[in-house]
């Protein structure tokens, strides 16, 4: 098993965003975590990644209806308990998060973005990696040179993807990657998606439409109000009408 979580509870002060969501990622894997807005998902993978903990970090001693921020449950990742790591040393650890909307460094140029994912990497591997992810997405070598915060938004998505693919990540968490983007830019990402599936990256990847990340994903999870409330292939999320039309707005 690559990743397993156990009862991530995430509360900020009185408000319980996440409840005791469990699930798993096995190798080889692409994962979906679906649902309707605001049901928890991106809270689920910023736990994982330990970034609920920093935070509470930053927000402690401030004053701020969030500063009270706890988080229990458990984590594992290819074997190793990382509930109790800060997020630095889980990115190391290869599990990296792909945040929704990309977060670039607006004012770096598409380059410099994707070798920030490299950092600690030697230069002749910082070469490599550029190439993979120029192979993919040959735009980004086009743009490599224009600051990222004139990119549109599907181009923004495919540079936070290549520099997470610079990192040579494990597992990628890859946070509402079609949110914006017109049905044709949505198609040609997810063709790129299928592509990194192919070169063996495994991905959990949380959406609110499903239009696209049912046709490629090994199984997925649904939730709702903070809960994981249903798993299963897309045909069995499919069939069952209850969750069809209740939880994925079909």
């Amino acid at each position: 098993m690559l990743l397993e979580a156990r009862n991530l509870t995430v509360q900020y002060d009185k408000a319980v965003v996440l409840n005791e969501a469990s699930f798993k990622v096995d190798a080889g894997e692409l994962v979906a975590l679906v649902g309707p807005n605001g049901a928890g998902k991106t809270t689920l993978i910023r736990a994982i990644a330990g970034l609920t903990r920093w935070e509470r970090e930053i927000n402690r001693g401030r004053r701020s209806i969030f500063s009270n921020i706890i988080t229990t449950g458990e984590v594992y990742f290819q074997g190793n308990r990382i509930d109790n790591l800060p997020a630095y040393k889980i990115a190391r650890s290869g599990l990296i998060v792909c945040p929704e909307r990309a977060k670039p460094f607006t004012e770096l140029t598409v380059l410099e973005n994707l070798k920030a994912g490299a950092l600690f990497a030697e230069k002749k591997e910082i070469k490599r990696k550029l190439e993979l992810v120029f192979d993919l997405f040959p735009i980004l070598k086009t743009r490599s040179k224009q600051v990222s915060g004139t990119l549109s938004g599907g181009e923004r998505v495919m540079m936070a993807i290549g520099r997470s693919l610079m990192t040579d990540p494990k597992l990628m968490l890859i946070d509402e990657p079609s949110t914006g983007l017109a049905p044709k830019t949505k198609e040609d990402l997810y063709e790129k998606i299928k592509n990194i599936m192919k070169m063996g990256v495994n991905m959990l990847i949380v959406e609110q439409d499903i239009g696209f990340v049912f046709n490629i994903s090994s199984r997925n999870y649904v939730m709702s109000k903070g809960k994981i409330i249903a798993e299963g292939s897309a045909d069995e999320l499919l069939a069952d009408e209850r969750i069809r039309k209740v939880y994925l707005g079909l």
